[in-house]
This record gives C-alpha cells, structure tokens and sequence, in this order.
C-alpha cells in the first residue's frame, strides 16, 4: 500500500504542471502521483500525464475527466487514492522534495503509534517578484514532532490558517466524514481545509517548510479582480462553510477546535466582505448584506460572535467613508500578510 496519494488537478497547465510532479517524483515509491486532467482542450496537458504515466507506472496515474471544476478534480483524486494519506498539490505550485520526503518517512513510522487524522506542515507564499517570500509557520500554535489532540492548541494569531497546501489527510477519514467538493466552483480550498476539521481526532505537526504557493498569474483564482468577477462562486463557498458551522453539534468536541472554526469562518466572512465592497455596485453591497443575513440566520449567536468581532466591525462599517477605511484596512493588510 502507498503511503501517500498527492492528487495534482490539471487544467490547461502544460506550462508549468511539469515543475510541480518533478518535484514529487524523487521521494519515490512510498507516494503515489494523481495527475488529473480536468478536461484539459486548449493545451497538451492531456499528454503529459500520460507520458509521466507511461513513464513511471508504479507511481503516476493519470485520470482523465469532464471538465467539473478544481473541486472536482480533487473529488476525483481522493476517489482514485490508494495511499494512507491524501494530499493536494495545484499544478502551479510545488513541494520542497525533501521536505516531502521527511513527512512520507514519518508517516510510516506514525502508522506503528496508530495514525493520525491530520498531518500539517508549514508553507510558503512565492510571490513573483518579492524578495522575501512570506513563511507560514505553525510552531507557536501546535506541539512539535508529537501525536495531539485539538485541546493541545494554542492560540492562533489572525495571520496564520490552516489551509489545503499544509494539509494531509487521513485518506479514510476523508471518506467516511463525506467531504466532496462542489463543481465548477473556485475557492473550495477553503471547504477542504474547513469542513472535515470536526472529523479529526489526532494531529501531528512537523516544522518542514513543506509547499510553496504560488502568487503571480494574472489570470489567477486569488487574483483581485479575478476574484471580483468570480464573486458568486466566493460567496457559494461561504455559505456553505457557514451551514456547515451551523449545522455542527460541538458539545462532545474540543472549545478551541470551536474557537478556530470561528475564525476561519470570521476570515473568510471578511474575504468575501471586502471583495464586495472593492465591487463598488449596489449590487455588490446588497449581496454582501445578504451574506450578513443568511448567517445571522443560519445561527443567531454565531452571527452575533462574528460581527461583533474586529474583523466583524471593520467589514460593516456604515457610508461611504467606512467602505473606504474598510478597503484602507484590507490595503494594509496585503502588504503585511503578503498575500494577492
């Protein structure tokens, strides 16, 4: 058995995908590479996952698909996993190879204690052109190099989150808390990273500088005005995020898994706030009252906990002249945080 499936969605990515699996492929035959084309047309994308197949079969598979959307592709990797672990890596981002290399060789030693639910690493934001690239580390946050439980967490600062590129999976826990992404939809990241939280029972943090994230492409998910135009779909995921939230019974789990499901909501609450409010549409701001709204109830006191909370404030405040000191904030904090 593979001890680590890493599922790379594809679509039109001939310029770059190939970065991305070389930087897999050396940690050998412990991991299995998942190249899903995702109804790739305009390039050969296609192809290449099929010479790197045919090239290494005992460690690439790729799968062609119709074309459903990141979510999908990442619905189709974790389908077709045989791995212990399960891991997403976007096309145009990659992995330290020793890095990797590490944690696969911990995972193994990890399976003689039992497992755990989730592996997390650090990160990396490689923005094109920045000459410090923003580290995302955890080690203030979670014991190190020892298997825990949620009640071992300590606070989490408002600029750090957990996110699809730090995670790996138990493959099976994935599968038996039901997670499956929505199609044709952008941002569902945040569902992967979100959703199966409450499913995890024990933990294990490794300070490896693990995923590099790349920032740069115009035509980027992340891209502001990318982003702007793909609102509906932000706002989708969103709601889902806050229906899972809503519908989540905490009473037999950790507070402070609780405490951090709130921030990340409250996070991706602001997201989607300020994306609105750069719109600068009365469309836009009825939409986002209508976000507000549908929180609010979905969960009364949930609604009160994120709205009164700074980011909360900062995101509603009144007129013309709070829209502009809300954007001020969101300025602010791009060049501190590094991100798009």
């Amino acid at each position: 058995m593979k001890i680590l499936s890493v599922a790379i969605p594809c679509y039109n990515s001939e310029s770059y995908m190939e970065n991305c699996i070389k930087s897999i492929l050396p940690v050998g035959e412990d991991v299995e590479i998942l190249i899903v084309d995702d109804g790739s047309q305009k390039d050969r994308t296609p192809q290449i996952a099929d010479s790197y197949a045919a090239k290494y079969p005992g460690m690439v598979k790729a799968v062609h698909q119709e074309n459903g959307g990141h979510g999908e592709a990442v619905n189709t990797g974790l389908r077709n996993a045989t791995g212990l672990y399960y891991k997403v890596v976007d096309s145009d981002d990659w992995v330290n190879t020793k890095g990797l290399a590490k944690i696969v060789q911990h995972m193994k030693a990890l399976e003689k204690e039992g497992g755990v639910d989730m592996l997390l690493a650090n990160f990396v934001y490689d923005k094109a052109g920045a000459k410090h690239k923003k580290l995302m580390r955890f080690t203030n946050v979670f014991p190190r190099d020892e298997i825990f439980e949620w009640d071992a967490m300590r606070h989490m600062r408002q600029t750090q989150y957990i996110l699809m590129h730090n995670i790996f999976y138990r493959t099976q826990m994935l599968r038996d808390c039901g997670m499956e992404l929505p199609k044709h939809t952008f941002y569902v990241d945040n569902i992967f990273a979100f959703q199966p939280l409450p499913y995890v029972k024990r933990l294990y943090y490794m300070d490896v500088n693990l995923y590099h994230y790349f920032i740069g492409r115009e035509d980027q998910s992340v891209n502001e005005k990318v982003m702007i135009g793909r609102i509906d779909q932000q706002i989708k995921v969103n709601k889902i995020m806050i229906d899972v939230m809503a519908s989540e019974d905490f009473s037999d789990k950790s507070s402070r898994l609780r405490k951090y499901m709130i921030i990340y909501l409250t996070k991706i609450m602001t997201v989607t706030s300020i994306m609105l409010i750069l719109s600068g549409t009365q469309e836009a701001l009825d939409k986002k009252k209508d976000v507000w709204e549908y929180l609010r109830e979905k969960d009364a006191a949930l609604y009160k906990t994120i709205r009164g909370s700074l980011f909360g404030v900062a995101m509603n405040l009144p007129g013309s002249v709070g829209r502009k000191c809300s954007i001020a904030g969101y300025k602010a904090a791009q060049k501190f945080v590094g991100f798009n």
